[in-house]
């Protein structure tokens, strides 16, 4: 930061140039803001946020946001013409694989623009960081011991961490039960493929007589899907895809499975059918809760390992990464550093491109680390994002309307949804502030219309971010001048180790094809089938890596870097943090006494931005 004072009055201050000289050491300087005293007593600051190098210079505006209306002199606008084109050289498109969302075009994390990189960039090295996970688990006495099987399940507590009274501890050792399995559909590491069902669908052929025992209501299985007591889940997705192919000596699996769900007289969701194929016939059979208890766990452990597969790379890749990065490049190439729109979300996408350049770089590019464990890798996630690209929409990126689209947002009907309520709460949230801050630049929709930097911002993004011309559900489905969605991307949680480091209940991999018959499963086939020693350790440094936050993680609702200078966004934003602080309130008082705490959507637990 910097100060300074005027001895005699310039007029108004319209534009301050900063040059900066190059010596023979390395002196990149990272430049907060500029304070100016003018003759009368009063402060301008000059927000920058921003590395200055080599021998550049930079030329900054005042700290007040302005839309391109507001600029009446040429000086202004030739100014945020200008700081486009250069940012529209610098943050440049480029397609990764056919079919998904476009990316930046960088090969590595040194090739990004000094303002978006990592501080430290052996902080976020995934291989370092895998590495010393495993090293901190004590599990790297087994990382290389692949086709290694585990002799029982007890022999799994071998690389398993105990941590007294957490959620991990509580998964391993509830894991087998229907409850459980049951539950993780609403509040586990994936709640978000749970829908109700409406109709039985003809590829799962289930009748009343293999379900009966497990319904409690005397109805039929067709009065239970007429109240809403029945609920479905579908991995079609996965129906097709390569399992991974990269280790000739591991013949690895993926199944599509269908689950079917019901709704007990205590208001918690069980299983009832599984069948692990799409295609109903003798050798795909339906698993039942009545059949051999080995049978039925394996059936489960299938659901739990697809379950997996779709959390890593759609929810989270595809939906969070891969979607926010979009977000960030847009807004860079659109929007100048005084829109309000670039100092509303510029602290939204911190890190973002940079942990994504640095997943394609390590982790999900070919022969990544990706490929180590999981049964998707080598080449499976991509099929997955590109088939899921061509039904994602708009409104499945916005909260309360998926949540009714899939018929789960009655909180009488289904009253342990904690990720329901609490999404719910801190999405209203940032809806009040995403509408406070905008109202005060934007007075009508024909302002919105007219402003041309927000049309070519919006257009970067579904034209060309998410290969509009490609994906006509996204592009059809956006509410044309509808501000909200510009907070669609605030959707990471960290949540992975808790539910994924007990192996059996999220295997990243299957080393035997599903079961085609009933009545054959041993407790023998079932290790056999879950990871090997060393993918196992893999698999548990991941989820360990991927479960920690940055040394200096920032969390929703808090700006330390000030972009704003006006009072009544100030006044928005510590309005923002009262609400938050009451949700945080809300979810720890719910919280006391439970053994099954639902924290992930805490304000104080949920990044600033999509960096983890």
């Amino acid at each position: 930061m910097c100060s300074g004072s005027l001895t005699e009055d310039l007029g108004e201050i319209q534009l301050i140039k900063i040059e900066k000289r190059k010596y023979w050491y390395q002196d990149d300087w990272y430049l907060k803001y500029i304070t100016v005293k003018t003759p009368v007593g009063d402060y301008l600051e000059f927000p920058c946020y921003r590395w200055i190098t080599d021998e550049k210079e930079i030329v900054l505006r005042d700290g007040r946001a302005k839309l391109p209306r507001d600029d009446k002199t040429q000086i202004l606008k030739q100014h945020r013409r200008k700081e486009l084109e250069t940012r529209q050289k610098m943050y440049r498109w480029k397609e990764w694989h056919p079919g998904f969302p476009l990316s930046i075009d960088a090969h590595s994390h040194s090739d990004l623009p000094r303002d978006i990189q990592f501080d430290n960039e052996k902080g976020v090295d995934f291989i370092l960081n895998y590495s010393k996970a495993m090293e901190n688990l004590y599990v790297n006495r087994f990382m290389h011991m692949f086709q290694s099987s585990w002799s029982d399940f007890a022999d799994f507590e071998r690389i398993f961490v105990r941590i007294s009274n957490t959620i991990s501890e509580y998964v391993m050792q509830h894991w087998k039960e229907d409850f459980m399995f049951g539950y993780q559909f609403l509040n586990g590491c994936n709640p978000v493929l749970i829908r109700r069902c409406t109709e039985i669908p003809k590829k799962l052929p289930v009748t009343m007589d293999m379900v009966e025992c497990s319904l409690e209501r005397n109805l039929t299985l067709e009065e239970e899907v007429k109240q809403g007591n029945i609920f479905i889940v579908d991995y079609e997705l996965l129906d097709g895809v390569d399992a991974n192919k990269t280790d000739p000596c591991t013949i690895q699996y993926l199944a599509a499975p269908i689950c079917l769900l019901y709704k007990n007289l205590e208001n918690k969701i069980v299983p009832i059918a599984i069948q692990l194929g799409q295609k109903p016939g003798p050798d795909n059979p339906i698993f039942l809760p009545s059949d051999a208890s080995y049978d039925w766990l394996l059936a489960k452990i299938w659901v739990r390992s697809s379950d997996f597969h779709i959390h890593q790379t759609v929810t989270h890749l595809l939906r969070t990464h891969l979607v926010s990065e979009v977000f960030s490049i847009a807004m860079f190439r659109q929007l100048p550093a005084v829109h309000p729109l670039f100092k509303l979300l510029v602290p939204h996408m911190r890190f973002t491109i940079a942990i994504n350049t640095k997943a394609r770089e390590q982790l999900i590019c070919e022969c990544g680390l990706f490929d180590k464990a999981n049964a998707t890798g080598g080449g499976g996630h991509v099929q997955m994002v590109q088939k899921a690209m061509k039904d994602l929409t708009y409104s499945s990126l916005c909260f309360p309307e998926e949540i009714k689209a899939k018929g789960m947002d009655s909180k009488e009907d289904i009253p342990y949804y904690y990720y329901r309520d609490d999404g719910i709460k801190v999405w209203e949230a940032i809806k009040s502030f995403a509408e406070d801050v905008i109202h005060i630049y934007y007075e009508s929709d024909e302002v919105v219309c007219e402003d041309v930097e927000l049309q070519a911002f919006v257009k970067d993004i579904y034209v060309y971010g998410m290969r509009g011309v490609k994906t006509p559900h996204f592009l059809c489905s956006v509410p044309k001048y509808q501000p909200l969605w510009l907070f669609t991307v605030l959707s990471c949680f960290v949540v992975q180790y808790d539910w994924c480091s007990w192996i059996p209940n999220a295997p990243p991999t299957m080393r035997c094809p599903p079961p085609t018959e009933k009545g054959t499963v041993t407790i023998e086939q079932i290790v056999e089938s879950l990871p090997d020693r060393g993918r196992s350790c893999w698999h548990l440094g991941a989820v360990w890596a991927l479960s920690q936050f940055q040394d200096n993680e920032l969390f929703l609702g808090m700006y330390p870097d000030e972009h704003f200078v006006e009072k009544p966004v100030k006044e928005a934003m510590a309005k923002f943090r009262r609400n938050l602080d009451e949700i945080v309130n809300t979810i720890t008082e719910r919280n006391k006494n439970k053994k099954l705490p639902y924290y992930y959507l805490s304000p104080d637990r949920i990044p600033n931005s999509v960096a983890v």
